[in-house]
């Protein structure tokens, strides 16, 4: 068993250290930098298996004063998934940056930041502290900036990396929050407690896990940060937006399921947030007539499902979901970046006819658009048919059916234009000029991956779902035949009809291109400066009239009371002490005066007094 956790420490460090590596050597580590990340993403994946296997844990000493307080790291059913997942599409998007990254690119500075994110995000799908799991978030939110940014030196790349890093940053401050109810409700860091949390610290800790994942994942009101992300190099979009990032969130809610089901609210939260992300952003991705931008929208809308699933309880539905995702769009999205390369295009309309041009990268992009429309028997037609199967309320299942129809519209749109008969020569992207070659490693990455898209089918097959269901440790709860005998037939009607109709009007989504929906049906200015100067100003105000003047106001109260009391002391209290002084001097003085020490006088006082008495007694009777 130690040598399990030992494989487990390594299975983090390893991409970690020679990420960082990379990085401080620079340039000069640049005609190491390709092979240095297939040796850390292939002996990634060789522990991955180890520990998939072993189940191991490993702490590493961190709050030693906290219960849970370490980096906590171990790996049970789903994080056994969940591994084996990213480091197998990690090991081969690699691949496919290799060769598809410029000869005289920056190998070193973006294989470095490359292999840190990979790192990051397994120390995520294997963290059991909240500590350790806020460390690997961190790193993840960073790196994802630098990678997006990659190409800083043409226009709009630092800000698409600005906009993403500060839109998710916003949201995961969510886990902040829970790490602070956890603390507070369960006087421990425990990621797994958090759903013993005592009474609002349980809401608490649940509000801010859902606003974490949800920025996470791209999912609403977080989805506009995506659009800009597709500004980054092919490779980052294929393994940020696939396996790692974006799955990232719904991961974190298939974790913290228990936490949702225990607060009600938030599950409920969770499953509409999620469906209604997948209706949203499929109708977006519809009026894309950018590839990238397609591709973006819909792996908002896809993860919408899971997010649904951790919502309704379905966990095997979700992680199938979020396995099949994972290849399916690391599929496309490397055709999407071998075609860019080849073309200098990522425009709809000048990749017409790009299967007939590269049959065989094309048939991997066919069968991943067939499985990413939801037709049967590929992957992302069982897992959704699954999800939707465990969606108890009506309304949010008709909204769930309607999204994945959706997804059978969107994907006919990429059929329908790279399964057109060429009509000559196409025109360039001004951006970038292609090569018209696709590199037969992209064609080879492209292939195993829809394969892999296409056999996640099999969970289609009560057997295998249950297979599933036993390895995360949950009763699997997989569609009956009717279920999808609809849904096949629905996404294939919705798919056929979007094919058709693009081949026949190729001008057909222009009206939608040129809509609200093409342009993220305006979630993009949400995070514009225009309101987030006018939220500032708001608040600056807030801050300077109301915060400020309120504190101004109570130490100007505060002062003034402290001058009456002062006063009070010296005019009231300091008075009557030196009243009752001059009073007891007074009368001492005035004792003194008879003591004359004169024996006459004493018995003249004598009588003097007896006199007194004796009248006294008279006028009383």
């Amino acid at each position: 068993m130690s040598g399990a956790r030992t494989a487990l420490g390594i299975l983090v460090l390893l991409p970690a250290a020679l990420g960082a590596v990379l990085l401080l050597a620079g340039r000069r580590a640049d005609r190491i930098a390709g092979a240095t990340a297939v040796f850390a993403t292939a002996g990634a994946f060789a522990l991955a298996v180890i520990v998939a296997g072993a189940r191991p844990g490993l702490s590493l000493p961190f709050l030693s004063a906290v219960p849970g307080g370490e980096l906590g790291f171990a790996v049970d059913g789903l994080s056994a998934v969940l591994v084996l997942m990213v480091t197998t599409v990690a090991g081969l998007i690699t691949v496919f940056a290799l060769v598809d990254l410029a000869a005289t690119a920056a190998r070193a500075r973006f294989f470095g930041y490359f292999l840190l994110f990979i790192a990051a995000m397994l120390g995520t799908v294997t963290a059991t502290t909240l500590p350790a799991l806020l460390l690997a978030w961190e790193v993840m939110g960073a790196t994802s900036y630098a990678l997006i940014a990659y190409r800083w030196q043409h226009q709009g790349r630092v800000g698409a990396g600005t906009r993403a890093f500060v839109t998710t940053r916003a949201g995961d401050l969510g886990l902040y929050v829970a790490a602070g109810a956890a603390l507070a409700g369960t006087g421990n860091l425990y990621l797994g407690g958090l759903a013993t949390a005592d009474g609002g610290w349980a809401d608490a800790a649940a509000a801010g896990v859902l606003i974490a994942a949800l920025g996470k994942s791209a999912q609403l009101p977080f989805s506009a940060w995506l659009s800009g992300a597709m500004a980054g190099p092919s490779p980052v979009s294929a393994l940020l937006h696939s396996a790692t990032m974006v799955a990232a969130g719904g991961y974190l809610l298939l974790r913290t399921q228990p936490l949702l089901a225990a607060t009600g609210w938030a599950a409920d939260a969770a499953a509409w947030a999620g469906a209604l992300t997948a209706l949203a952003l499929g109708a977006v991705a519809v009026a894309q007539r950018d590839l990238k931008q397609l591709l973006a929208a819909s792996t908002a809308a896809q993860i919408g499902f899971v997010v649904l699933a951790a919502g309704v309880g379905a966990t095997a539905g979700g992680t199938g979901q979020l396995v099949a995702h994972a290849a399916v769009k690391a599929a496309l999205f490397v055709a999407a970046g071998a075609w860019l390369t080849a073309l200098g295009s990522k425009l709809l309309a000048s990749l017409r006819g790009a299967v007939r041009r590269y049959p065989v990268l094309g048939v991997a992009a066919t069968a991943a658009a067939f499985a990413l429309a939801g037709l049967p028997p590929l992957s992302l037609w069982a897992t959704k048919e699954s999800i939707l199967a465990e969606t108890d309320d009506a309304a949010l299942r008709m909204v769930g059916l309607a999204a994945a129809v959706l997804s059978a519209v969107y994907a006919g749109r990429i059929l329908a234009v790279v399964l057109a008969r060429p009509t000559g020569a196409e025109p360039l992207d001004a951006e970038e000029e292609g090569t018209r070659r696709v590199p037969a490693g992209a064609t080879v990455v492209a292939v195993v991956l829809a394969i892999a898209a296409a056999g996640f089918g099999v969970l289609a097959v009560p057997a295998a779902a249950r297979v599933l269901g036993d390895v995360l440790g949950v009763e699997a709860h997989p569609a009956d035949g009717g279920d999808l005998i609809l849904g096949g037939i629905l996404a294939a009607v919705a798919a056929a009809a979007t094919v058709a109709v693009g081949r026949a009007r190729p001008g057909a989504f222009d009206a939608l291109d040129r809509s609200p929906l093409g342009a993220w049906a305006g979630l993009g200015r949400l995070l514009s400066p225009r309101p987030a100067m006018a939220v500032a100003r708001a608040v600056a105000f807030l801050d300077d009239r109301v915060v400020d003047a309120a504190v101004r106001g109570v130490a100007r109260g505060v002062a003034r009371v402290a001058v009456a009391l002062g006063r009070a002391d010296t005019d009231l209290v300091d008075g009557a002490v030196r009243a009752t002084a001059r009073a007891v001097r007074w009368a001492g003085a005035a004792a003194r005066r008879p003591q004359t020490g004169l024996v006459h006088q004493y018995y003249v006082q004598a009588v003097a007094g007896l006199g007194v008495l004796l009248v006294l007694l008279l006028v009383v009777r």
